[in-house]
């Protein structure tokens, strides 16, 4: 039976359209770039310390439990999109977002109000936490169901180019306060300006995404009005070994980006760089964020998802070793940042025929849910500790290698889960059920 919604979809996706749904996920990579950045200054503030490696270790904590949350953001959200539309849903999770950056930007610290400081920046942590765990199932969904069926790995790859556009804005907005206000304003209060500067987004992208057409929900699927534990049910019984593997692939994804964000801590705390050099380093990491995810949505479209999930991955696997004893025979600026670039354009590549691929292979009725619950437990687990463990590593072993060997660990484990997934392109993602999974490929 031909579905009614597939009339509403447009030829070509208005760019404004594009620009309101990636908007969450480039402020959900805005915030997690500059939170990485100034962890040092946020651990003083919240969770002040005699040893700095502890007040740090404290930070990247509670950074870490943000992720908590995304689980049961992904699962209540992600289900609500699918039962009221990919819109309402949308619209939920961004305003929740600029109620999580807003408690952390305006807390006094530890030192004006004492423990009450950080039961606050906690619980904003959890609010932000449910509103990204919840972000990138409805928005990727919208994107891919709006999309020419030929464009549309091209276009969902700008949910990954809207991170790197985040990770450049940021790295040169601090850099620019760096230079403004000097070293020592940044670490005691200029950080909060870099989170201030994320809220002012929210409201345009409030009013743009209210106008936005919908494409998804309930409609005339049974299935989409069923109740947050019957979508579950069916997840698991129908597609829980393509989750499984998913999973996986988007564990090995987070890890790469975790650890590219860590590059300017890595820098100034391991490596011995100034601040104005580590400061720098997000910008090295958004240009490379920036045109290989498209790059890579432009060769999942034309050679297929698998290929682009495997080949990019397995080369960071390789070079992941040898770029980090680079670094240790030759720290400085230029070595951090090529690196950074390196292994965030491989990255990019990789991710883009994720982002795409693993939507494509559920039906409307879970597709929301299905990548929500998936992206939000691997990014829950991996993304809130990998800065955590890595910079943990460092301190306990000695061995500033610690952050190579866990990229390449998790390069490998992406590398074959994604051979085991089948190939996605030119499926009809507007039937009112989708066809079986095809066999696994070999190659």
């Amino acid at each position: 039976m031909a579905d009614p919604q597939n009339a509403a979809v447009p030829q070509r996706l208005d760019r404004k359209a594009v620009g309101a749904v990636v908007l969450g996920n480039a402020l959900e990579f805005y915030d997690f770039t500059i939170y990485a950045f100034f962890a040092k200054s946020i651990g003083a503030t919240f969770f002040p310390s005699d040893s700095p490696t502890d007040s740090l270790l404290a930070s990247l904590a509670l950074f870490g439990i943000g992720y908590v949350m995304r689980p049961v953001g992904g699962i209540v959200i992600g289900a609500f999109a699918d039962r009221a539309g990919r819109k309402p849903a949308m619209l939920v999770t961004i305003a929740l977002m600029a109620v999580g950056m807003l408690m952390l930007a305006a807390c006094p610290g530890t030192a004006v109000i004492g423990g009450w400081a950080q039961a606050i920046v906690i619980v904003g942590r959890l609010i932000q936490g449910l509103a990204l765990g919840g972000e990138v199932g409805p928005s990727t969904a919208y994107l891919i169901e709006a999309a020419p069926g030929p464009r549309r790995g091209f276009v969902a790859s700008w949910q990954i180019a809207s991170q790197g556009c985040a990770a450049l804005f940021a790295g040169l907005f601090a850099t620019g306060l760096t230079l403004l206000l000097g070293e020592a304003a940044m670490a005691d209060w200029g950080w909060r300006l870099m989170f201030g500067l994320g809220l002012l987004v929210v409201p345009v992208g409030l009013v743009i995404r209210s106008h936005l057409p919908e494409t998804g929900g309930a409609g005339h699927d049974p299935f989409a009005a069923a109740s947050t534990g019957a979508v579950l049910s069916r997840l698991l019984r129908e597609h829980g070994r393509m989750l499984g593997l998913t999973f996986l692939v988007i564990a090995a994804s987070t890890v790469s980006n975790a650890v590219g964000t860590n590059m300017s801590v890595y820098a100034g705390a391991t490596l011995g760089l100034s601040e104005m050099a580590a400061n720098a380093v997000p910008i090295a990491l958004g240009l490379a964020s920036i045109g290989f995810p498209l790059l890579g949505g432009w060769l999942a479209d034309r050679y297929g998802r698998r290929p682009v999930m495997i080949w990019p991955r397995a080369l960071i696997l390789v070079l992941a070793v040898p770029a980090f004893l680079w670094l240790l025979h030759a720290p400085g600026a230029l070595s951090v940042y090529a690196v950074t670039f390196l292994l965030s354009a491989l990255s990019s590549i990789n991710a883009a025929a994720i982002i795409v691929g693993i939507p494509e292979s559920l039906p409307r009725a879970v597709r929301s849910a299905g990548l929500s619950i998936v992206y939000a437990l691997s990014v829950s687990i991996f993304g809130g500790s990998t800065n955590y463990v890595v910079n943990w590593l460092i301190a306990t072993t000695g061995d500033r290698m610690a952050p190579a060997y866990y990229l390449a660990a998790f390069s490998l484990v992406g590398t074959l889960a994604a051979l085991l997934l089948p190939e996605t392109r030119g499926r009809n993602l507007h039937a009112e059920e989708a066809p079986s999974p095809p066999r696994p490929q070999r190659g």
